[in-house]
């Protein structure tokens, strides 16, 4: 097989797996959404399913670790500032809570995962990045991180 249908396979197999994914977390969530005694633990498995889902495709989580930093920090802080900003302002509180939220914590969250992906270079380890590792790894970061602050939020009744 030459070069470039490797590649397109590649592509079409990376684009299926997180369809799939998005499906199911839209699904699921939505579906708990009035739940929200377990949404803060749904949220969590979900971002452990995105995990799980990268088996089939040998994708090993220590190459895809600054993937998975950079959404815990981007959507953990994501997720404190969107439920302070709707304690504060409502709806339209949470939205811009989200949004400003959004907007900062990438960089932040950015210069963690250069700062990681910089500095865990292993001779031994084949730091290889793929476009399925580096989605899936940031998808489930996300996920792992909101869910962990909305179990928090939940315990202290935010």
């Amino acid at each position: 097989m030459n070069r470039s249908a490797v590649m397109k396979n590649g592509f079409l197999y990376s684009l299926a797996n997180i369809l799939t994914l998005c499906v199911v977390i839209l699904g699921v969530s939505s579906y708990f959404i009035y739940h929200t005694h377990y949404i803060g633990l749904i949220i969590f498995l979900l971002g452990a399913l995105c995990l799980a889902s990268l088996i089939p495709f040998k994708v090993k989580i220590q190459n895809i670790w600054p993937d998975i930093v950079f959404g815990l920090i981007d959507n953990g802080i994501l997720a404190i500032m969107a439920i302070f900003g709707g304690e504060i302002g409502g709806v339209m509180g949470a939205v811009i809570g989200g949004t400003v939220g959004n907007a900062v914590t990438d960089g932040i969250a950015g210069i963690f995962e250069g700062w990681i992906s910089e500095n865990t270079k292993n001779p031994n380890i084949n730091r290889q990045r793929t476009m399925l590792g580096s989605s899936v790894g940031k998808m489930s970061g996300c996920l792992l991180g909101a869910g962990i602050v909305l179990i928090i939020a939940n315990v202290f009744k935010l």
